[in-house]
């Protein structure tokens, strides 16, 4: 795999990042099978190795540092904080105070002494950007972290925090990691225009929209909610709801123009955000050796721009054919306190 370089780190990466989101409880739990697949992940060129803590509540991580034993020295190794790790207040969330905890547990669980790249998996509207990248400037200046980025923020977030570390002297973030698939493409509009014009790194995540474009989920025929995604999230999979109906129509689509390009489905998939120049590397979450293999007999698929404008006939750019899941909603949609004015504040304000 021919390297390339994440945003303006220096760092040399490989085009597909070994995700390992499916590695312990939620997924496979079979440690010495997942460190399997990481060997063979490397031994094929990857060289680029994605977690973080809350997968499988650190479970992930500390089969990733099992698996590195002997050769940490040629990984990219990243992972993330933000997400509660236990109960209590004070154990989750982008504050000085919890990312220097965070990432001394993340550490020995990973068994390293040092994180190339760590990520903040979701903005935090409690805490101040500047409070966050000054403790994460710091981590750098300790050498306990290479470099850090941010995850699945959207576009004004980022240009703020690029802002405030410009103003405040501060390291910046150098990556995001968004989500992005044939079925998922709203950061066309804003995310991918604004990381290639800060010169950031961009590490895409669910290319396979959850399951739905790998072929095992197809209109006609009965959805098999048993095993691996629905049990996650069982409503994305309702095939009553329009959106899957959306999803599937889509598909049919996708199937066949697969089929014209001279792949399968899942191999175009992970081509499509390969395509985009904002891209640097796309994040691949294998739960078992075969799905692994499955997705690098791929690697060596290339788009025309035949193929793209297919594509883009079918879900239009800037399109999301539905909302990815996991996607960080603002607070002022989501608390309504904060977009109703109070009796009490009509009044004061009359």
């Amino acid at each position: 795999m021919r390297h390339r370089v994440l945003g303006g780190t220096g760092i040399e990466v490989s085009p597909y990042c070994l995700g390992t989101m499916m590695f312990g409880a939620v997924g496979n739990t079979d440690h010495d099978d997942c460190v399997r697949i990481v060997h063979a992940a490397l031994d094929e060129g990857i060289n680029f190795v994605d977690t973080a803590d809350m997968y499988s509540a650190g479970e992930s991580e500390t089969i990733v540092g099992k698996a590195l034993k002997g050769r940490r020295d040629d990984v990219v190794l990243a992972t993330k904080v933000h997400f509660p790790m236990g109960e209590g207040p004070g154990r989750g969330g982008n504050s000085r105070r919890w990312i220097v905890r965070a990432v001394e547990d993340s550490l020995r669980r990973l068994d390293t002494d040092w994180i190339d790249l760590y990520q903040v998996h979701r903005p935090d509207h409690t805490t101040d950007v500047e409070e966050t990248l000054s403790a994460l400037t710091d981590l750098v200046r300790q050498g306990k972290i290479r470099a850090f980025g941010c995850s699945t923020f959207p576009a004004d977030q980022i240009v703020e925090a690029h802002h405030v570390a410009d103003r405040r002297g501060l390291q910046r973030f150098r990556t995001e990691q968004p989500p992005y698939s044939l079925l998922a493409r709203g950061v066309e509009r804003h995310v991918l225009p604004v990381a290639q014009r800060l010169g950031m790194g961009v590490l895409t995540w669910s290319p396979l929209a959850s399951g739905f474009l790998t072929g095992r989920y197809r209109k006609g025929r009965t959805l098999d909610l048993s095993s691996g995604r629905p049990t996650l999230n069982p409503a994305r999979f309702d095939p009553a709801a329009p959106l899957t109906t959306a999803k599937l129509d889509a598909v049919e689509q996708f199937v066949t123009l697969a089929g014209e390009v001279g792949c399968s489905l899942p191999e175009l998939a992970i081509a499509f955000p390969l395509a985009h120049p904002a891209v640097t590397s796309v994040i691949i979450g294998p739960r078992t050796m075969e799905q692994l293999r499955d997705t690098l007999k791929g690697a060596s698929v290339v788009l025309d721009d035949a193929a793209l404008d297919r594509i883009d006939a079918i879900v239009p750019p800037g399109t999301d054919v539905y909302p990815p899941d996991g996607v960080w909603s603002p607070p002022a949609l989501t608390t309504p306190a904060l977009r109703r004015r109070t009796t009490g504040n009509r009044a004061a304000t009359a």
